[in-house]
């Protein structure tokens, strides 16, 4: 009997480990075939920065729909003389690999870094003619139709005029283009190095999944560690042990979900973070790569500027998201006293009272005399300051924010604005890490970590949380909280 369970025990854990290397090597199969698309997005964001970064430069310099190039030609002729040493990597990059054209209203080429085409008509090419109609232009075209290595990728932004009225027109485009054939040596080292570090990680770690299964799979040794705890110390009744046993196998059971899914949890956040961080840190590059070379005083300062807007976002990305990591490993709140949900309020508006009257927003509170509420008071403090600093962002200037309470049975406590409500696609998606909406008066976007933190705050309290349009207009949020005591 003995040499049979021992067998099954090292079919098992043979078994395991074979799924495990195939699991592995179907994912670095995928990686690698998926590093081209992701190089090549990569790319087209930095070049969107860029063409937006001349077309603005170009506007300053218009007048009266005429779109003046000469600097830019002088500017691009310097650059193609400058001698660049830089290391990426493993990889030397001595020379801009840029090709940039500026068309008018019709798309009659008025400057080509290339000198090939001046006088010629792209109002034809997507990126162009897209971008003229207001719409995001941009293309990849082979150079030589023979050679399908010789792709290069344009991107197009508009260049505008104020008219009188106010109102702006477009009166040209610039459009940026990247030789693809730039990014396929980071691509190729990019392969290597995950080939090798695949291997070896793998190796590795398929020998830490040997003892870790070998360890696991033991019914035996499994049994008599759990006649031990229940057993030993001292005699029990016969639903005490029941109930050890039982609690003794679900933090097993727990213990176990936790260690097979915290190797997909790690790489999902790695991912997603590293996704969110692209936009800020192409934001600085290409704004410190331009603080190198003379420019105005106005123009570094706003340069300077967005390298500073820019390193914030990414701080604070990375602060809410250590916050929120942190938050989700815990399994029950640090306190559970009594938390009254009058002073939970107050507290709120006294912290946010100085936005919401920059915001020109009131803050109007209503506790309903629903008493106390059990938790940790730091959390739902925060949970709350997140869901009302929500409703402000989203509030029309000169209205109201109310923040409400009533007893259900529950506590719950309702946030409510007069914005523009939840767009039906945004509707089963505003709980989700990273999903953020554009602010109506800025446009920009959040971190999308703060209502991700608000709902992991009220299960790890037993409660719920809840964003939905309300009939009057505007969005109502809704923490659902047990009762203290």
């Amino acid at each position: 009997m003995n040499t049979r369970m021992r067998a099954r025990r090292w079919r098992a854990l043979v078994g395991v480990v074979a799924l495990y290397l195939a699991a592995v090597g179907f994912l670095l199969y995928r990686v690698t075939g998926d590093l081209d698309p992701r190089y090549r997005e990569g790319a087209e964001e930095a070049l969107v920065d860029t063409a937006q970064l001349l077309a603005t430069l170009l506007e300053r310099g218009a007048y009266d729909g005429v779109i003046q190039t000469d600097e830019l030609a002088r500017t691009v002729e310097s650059l193609s003389h400058r001698r660049i040493d830089a290391r990426i990597f493993d990889i030397e990059k001595h020379a801009v690999s840029l090709r940039v054209y500026v068309t008018d209203r019709d798309g009659i080429v008025l400057f080509d870094s290339e000198g090939s085409d001046l006088g010629a008509d792209y109002s034809w090419w997507r990126d162009v003619s897209l971008t003229l109609e207001g719409r995001y232009g941009a293309r990849t075209t082979l150079s030589d139709p023979a050679d399908p290595r010789s792709a290069v990728m344009y991107v197009a932004a508009p260049i505008r005029e104020q008219a009188a009225d106010g109102s702006e027109r477009i009166i040209g485009v610039v459009s940026v283009g990247k030789p693809m054939s730039a990014l396929r040596p980071f691509i190729v080292n990019a392969r290597q190095r995950l080939a090798l570090f695949g291997a070896l990680s793998t190796l590795a770690f398929a020998m830490l999944l040997v003892a870790a299964v070998a360890w696991l799979v033991r019914p035996f040794g499994l049994l008599r560690d759990l006649w031990r705890s229940v057993l030993l110390p001292k005699p029990r009744t016969p639903r005490a042990l029941a109930r050890r046993a039982a609690l003794a196998a679900r933090s097993a059971i727990a213990d176990l979900r936790d260690a097979l899914s915290g190797r997909s949890y790690v790489e999902e956040y790695v991912q997603t973070l590293a996704h969110e961080l692209k936009s800020p840190l192409a934001a600085i590059r290409g704004a410190a790569e331009l603080l190198r070379e003379p420019m105005p005083d106005d123009a570094r300062a706003r340069f300077t500027g967005n390298v500073v807007e820019q390193a914030g976002r990414a701080q604070d990305l990375i602060d809410r998201m250590l916050e929120l990591t942190a938050l989700e490993r815990r399994a029950a709140p640090d306190s559970t006293g009594p938390v009254d949900v009058d002073g939970l309020m107050h507290a709120v508006r006294d912290e946010l009272a100085p936005i919401a009257a920059r915001r020109e927003v009131e803050l109007q509170l209503d506790a309903g005399g629903v008493g106390a509420v059990a938790g940790d008071p730091f959390l739902l403090q925060r949970a709350l300051s997140n869901l009302v600093r929500n409703a402000i962002d989203f509030a029309p200037r000169g209205s109201a924010v109310e923040v409400g309470a009533r007893d259900t049975g529950r506590v719950e406590i309702t946030v409510r604005d007069r914005g523009p409500g939840l767009p039906p696609f945004a509707q089963a998606r505003v709980f989700e890490k990273f999903f953020s909406l554009a602010r109506p008066d800025t446009g920009r976007r959040g971190t999308g970590l703060g209502l991700a933190f608000v709902r992991e705050v009220a299960v790890l309290h037993g409660g719920a949380a809840r964003l939905e349009n309300q009939p009057g207009g505007g969005a109502v949020a809704t923490l659902t909280l047990p009762r203290a005591g």
